[in-house]
């Protein structure tokens, strides 16, 4: 094998066990293992593209990956032997989920093991996935791989809440590819063409072909901006906002932003992160989008404005983006009940605090990327019960139907358009202050 080919599953080996075993966010530990890679010896651009495969699909598919091991392993390896556990877990998503040579994907294997202090295990390793390579295909076809790879808990969340049938496909969508989604300034049918992208029932286009999202058309001109179709469809409920004075809350990487700014508001960006907020300064800087941005805890920001400011809120709240599985699933991995009961009480805390902020007439939006109830439904419920908060009903005019909840909010599960590539999960409600 070229060395490439091995330096490549190390690193994937290292980030995917840092996900794992140490609770790092995936976008964050990808990052920053490829650019201390870069000061040492430069990835090429498909080796960096197959690490970011590789490890997403382990961790997409990993309930099924780990019940295929217990077939194959008479007793189970230690946890101090937690690497030799980790390379045979790649080794197999890429035997069974990818289409990586069988020679390639287990002699790279049994070289990290040997070279590793865990030498012993490269007999095992060896086995063990000689016979994967025969018969993982077929086992894995007649695996439940909805239920395997979804969190107990979550999956019980989203049967109680939808039904059974609607859990398995909302489980299902989380295991695909999400294709690549555009929000363009203007002229979406010229730049469909130019992108090779389809128009979307929301306005987003969707390309299926993957590429380097910088050499595309379009991109140095700021003429557009990735952004999933489901995170691009809350800022259509404001309506117009021409001169209105807006803020978004929890703002980066800063797509509803830059939308909000293109509908002709004057727009303030706050994010508590200061790595995150440059981002998306930069971002506004080649969309050529004038936006104010503030690095600061939104809870501090809010005290420090004037009430009644606003005509326009963005309420992005921090949530379990369990809606997310598709794009980031890491998060199946790291978020448990306690953390839902947690980012609850931020929600509604957030909620109280910005209602502060709207003029009589103003509108808020409150949006998280799950579709639990106790962070959308519930919550908006509760709130507009207790006299803080009237719904203005989300409609079809505008909205497409499907995505209309019987409360009147939005409501995108992460089945819908499953036929077009699917979606990430959503929730947004349209508020305004009461009396």
């Amino acid at each position: 094998m070229m060395s490439s080919d091995l330096q490549s599953r190390r690193l994937s080996v290292s980030v995917f066990s840092a996900v794992v075993r140490k609770g790092r966010g995936l976008e964050e530990e990808f990052a920053a293992q490829i650019s201390a890679q870069e000061t040492r010896e430069p990835l090429e651009t498909r080796d960096r593209m197959f690490v970011r495969m590789l490890v997403t699909t382990a961790l997409r598919r990993l309930g099924q990956i780990d019940d295929l091991l217990k077939r194959f392993l008479k007793k189970p390896i230690s946890e101090k032997a937690s690497y030799v556990s980790d390379v045979l877990r790649l080794a197999t998503a890429q035997l069974v989920f990818m289409d990586t040579p069988p020679h390639a994907a287990v002699s790279t294997a049994v070289a990290l093991v040997k070279e590793s202090p865990f030498s012993g295990f490269s007999g095992l390793t060896n086995a063990v996935l000689h016979r994967l390579a025969e018969q993982g295909k077929n086992l894995a076809q007649k695996q439940n791989a909805a239920r395997l790879n979804t969190p107990a808990w979550l999956m019980r969340e989203w049967e109680k809440a939808y039904g059974k049938e609607a859990a398995d496909r909302i489980a299902a969508a989380a295991l695909t590819e999400a294709p690549t989604d555009f929000t363009v300034k203007g002229d979406p049918a010229l730049w469909a063409e130019r992108l090779n992208a389809e128009p979307m029932p929301t306005g987003t286009l969707r390309r299926f072909e993957s590429a380097s999202v910088p050499a595309l058309d379009g991109f140095e001109d700021g003429a557009w901006w990735v952004q999933d179709l489901s995170a691009a469809v809350p800022v259509s409920l404001f309506g117009d906002l021409t001169d209105k004075n807006a803020a978004d809350l929890c703002a980066a990487p800063g797509g509803k932003t830059a939308q909000m700014a293109v509908k002709g508001a004057k727009v303030v960006a706050v994010d508590i992160s200061a790595r995150r907020i440059e981002r998306l300064a930069e971002n506004m800087k080649r969309l050529k989008l004038p936006v104010k941005t503030v690095a600061e805890d939104a809870f501090d920001w809010i005290k420090g404005q004037k009430p009644e400011t606003y005509d326009a809120l963005l309420l992005d709240a921090p949530c379990s983006a369990t809606g997310t599985l598709r794009r980031h699933p890491d998060v199946a991995c790291h978020r448990t009940p306690d953390d839902v009961a947690r980012l609850n009480g931020i929600q509604r805390n957030m909620l109280e605090k910005a209602v502060t902020l709207l003029k009589k007439d103003g509108v808020l939006v409150y949006c998280v990327c799950s579709i639990l109830p106790s962070e959308g439904r519930d919550l908006i419920n509760d709130v507009t019960a207790q006299g803080m908060f009237e719904r203005i009903p989300v409609t079809e005019s505008d909205v497409p139907a499907e995505m209309v909840s019987p409360d009147g909010d939005l409501l995108i599960l992460p089945s819908l358009y499953a036929d077009k590539g699917g979606c990430d999960g959503f929730f947004a409600a349209r508020l305004k202050r009461k009396g």
